[in-house]
């Protein structure tokens, strides 16, 4: 059976705009841990879930498009961006953790469309690793489990976040070194 060929790129739209109802959701019971915050968790985790789902799909089938190593990304930091602010929004996040984060996703998705004509700027394995400990993290803050388990679940939400929060900073690097050192060797080649 063929797969359509637009199937990945629209359950990475899917996931953009499961963003902002997600937000809402997370948003509306003013961090009081009802049933909205348990939902907008689940929210989250499936629409995060669905980026291995959608880049599988793609990979399996050789149907990898540029707009959707475009969006993918995108995709990513629109979801985990709502929820770094919604958690920083309701007091349980830093906002100097939140603006880091922001920074870097935002500078390098900026760098993103400025090389578009001139490459695309493919995900790297750190960059892929960042994603990974970032949805850990979001999720387990999301999640109010301290409400069942005890407040313990909280430290180890600190230690999972500290370590997405090094990730995406050495990502960051990881990647504006790559560029460096690319456009270095495009201009040894001339």
């Amino acid at each position: 059976m063929s797969v359509p060929r637009q199937l990945p790129n629209t359950i990475t739209i899917v996931r953009i705009l499961c963003a902002p109802v997600f937000l809402w959701m997370l948003l509306a019971d003013a961090g009081a841990d009802g049933p909205l915050r348990w939902w907008a968790a689940v929210l989250f985790i499936v629409a995060i879930a669905t980026d291995g789902i959608d880049g599988h799909i793609a990979r399996k089938n050789d149907i990898v498009t540029d707009l959707g190593k475009i969006l993918d990304p995108i995709a990513d930091k629109v979801l985990t961006g709502c929820a770094f602010v919604g958690l920083s929004i309701l007091g349980e996040l830093w906002w100097w953790v939140t603006i880091i984060v922001l920074v870097r996703e935002f500078g390098i998705t900026v760098y993103r469309f400025i090389v578009v004509g001139d490459h695309v700027l493919a995900a790297a394995w750190m960059g892929k690793l960042k994603t990974v400990a970032q949805a850990v993290a979001l999720s387990l803050a999301l999640l109010p489990f301290f409400t069942l388990i005890g407040d313990w679940v909280v430290w180890v939400n600190w230690v999972l976040m500290a370590i997405a929060v090094v990730l995406t900073v050495a990502s960051g690097i990881d990647y504006v070194v790559a560029e460096v050192r690319a456009a270095r060797a495009k201009r040894a080649t001339r």
